[in-house]
């Protein structure tokens, strides 16, 4: 006589179900936050922080800024997954985010996004200083409701407008180590606020049949190529003019400076390059995302030579 033990419900087996759907949830709130977005806005963080107090500021202070930028960039995004479920749905690049698969309901969606963007506000508060915080505000409510409320649906000037929210991250870094915003700080919002064109329109490019089909009027998936390709140059051109003039306004010193003209040239060489294939009607996606990873590398460069620049050399037109 032989017994048969079953281990389908053992307390082990149990333990493990509910530890794996614990970590299926997490993953999923997670993937609310747009994490490689948040990424994206670090890397402007530090650097704008290293460069304003002209080293390395308090352990502390950086770990409060970053914490509390990325919460507040968090926030933004599950709010923005939360009012996009429905055309999430429409479109393959987005059609496994949380809220269309049903690992995360509406409700909680919504309350995981109140009490990230509370946590982002308390942190930077506290851990850094009022203004701060009220900037990390002023960017959760510019992504939120004038992005994605206002403009996304509506005009193909959307992420011209709306990308603005992510440029306040560096106002936020410059805040929260001199308690002020100058003006070496809103000339990097404005290099930002150039650079998200030309960094979205050939994402926008290479999905435009997702935003056809969701009824998004990105100017990518709305207008040719070619129109693309003229707005995509000009941005270029404006952002790697409005980098140089950290050196005259903002006391940039050499590093930034040599860097700041050779990655703006490669940039403005690949642009033009998108620009020229366009004209000839020889556009493939393949081209169009080379200048969306291009633009990624671009910034990556320009601020980890922001950061560097304190510590070589004088400033470029000293003396």
């Amino acid at each position: 006589m032989t017994a048969t033990v079953s281990t389908t419900d053992t307390p082990l087996n149990a333990s493990r179900a509910s530890s794996a759907g614990f970590a299926r949830k997490a993953k999923a709130y997670l993937a609310l936050t747009k994490p490689r977005v948040i990424e994206l806005l670090l890397v402007s963080t530090l650097p704008t922080m290293i460069y304003a107090e002209r080293g390395f500021p308090s352990i502390g202070l950086i770990l409060a800024t970053l914490v509390g930028g990325a919460f507040a960039a968090g926030s933004a995004g599950a709010f923005n997954c939360y009012i996009d479920r429905d055309i999430d749905k429409l479109m393959h690049r987005t059609e496994n985010r949380p809220l269309v698969t049903g690992e995360v309901t509406p409700r909680e969606a919504l309350v995981f996004s109140w009490l990230l963007g509370a946590a982002a506000i308390a942190i930077l508060w506290f851990g850094a200083n009022p203004l701060s915080a009220w900037l990390g505000l002023g960017a959760i409510f510019f992504y939120v409701v004038i992005y994605t409320i206002i403009l996304k649906r509506r005009t193909a000037q959307n992420i011209v407008w709306g990308g603005a929210a992510g440029c306040f991250p560096v106002l936020i870094a410059w805040a929260a180590v001199t308690n002020t915003v100058e003006w070496p700080a809103i000339i990097l919002f404005m290099v930002i606020f150039l650079w998200t064109p030309p960094h979205y329109w050939p994402l926008s490019m290479r999905y435009g049949e997702d935003y056809r089909n969701a009824k998004v009027p990105m100017l990518g998936a709305i207008a040719g190529a070619k129109v693309v390709s003229v707005q995509v140059v000009l941005y270029a051109w404006a952002m790697v003019a409005c980098s140089l003039l950290m050196v005259p306004a903002g006391g940039a010193g050499w590093v930034y400076t040599v860097t700041a003209v050779l990655a703006g040239a490669w940039f403005l060489y690949e642009s033009h390059s998108l620009y020229n294939r366009a004209q000839r009607e020889d556009i493939s996606d393949k081209r169009a995302m080379k200048v969306f990873h291009g633009s990624i590398s671009y910034l990556t460069l320009l601020f980890i030579a922001l950061a560097v620049d304190p510590f070589v050399g004088p400033a470029a037109m000293a003396g």
